[in-house]
């Protein structure tokens, strides 16, 4: 697969990729009918299988997740209070 960004004429524009795809004959053929092969095909594909993938990741996370000992509201809740107080801090540091 060969691929090229685009330049943007103007700043803040999307930045485009341009790609290059090797395809076996028969996938093209039946990608096309489904009407896959354009832009808008291809970048809906794209997302979709992203969005697959999170939630296979997700999923793993959860799997992972089932080992880990119960915590009470209070101990998740002072969870997030350490978190938010380390972020405060990093944020106020002088030179942050």
């Amino acid at each position: 697969m060969e691929y090229c960004q685009a330049r943007c004429a103007n700043p803040g524009d999307t930045l485009m990729t341009e790609l290059t795809v090797q395809l076996p004959d028969d996938l093209a053929r039946k990608a096309q009918a489904a009407g896959l092969l354009n832009d808008q095909g291809i970048e809906r594909a794209l997302r979709d299988a992203l969005k697959r993938e999170a939630g296979r990741r997700l999923l793993e996370i959860g799997k992972a997740m089932q080992d880990l000992p119960p915590m009470s509201e209070e101990k998740i809740q002072a969870e997030i209070d350490a978190v938010r107080a380390a972020r405060r801090a990093k944020r106020d540091a002088p030179g942050a």
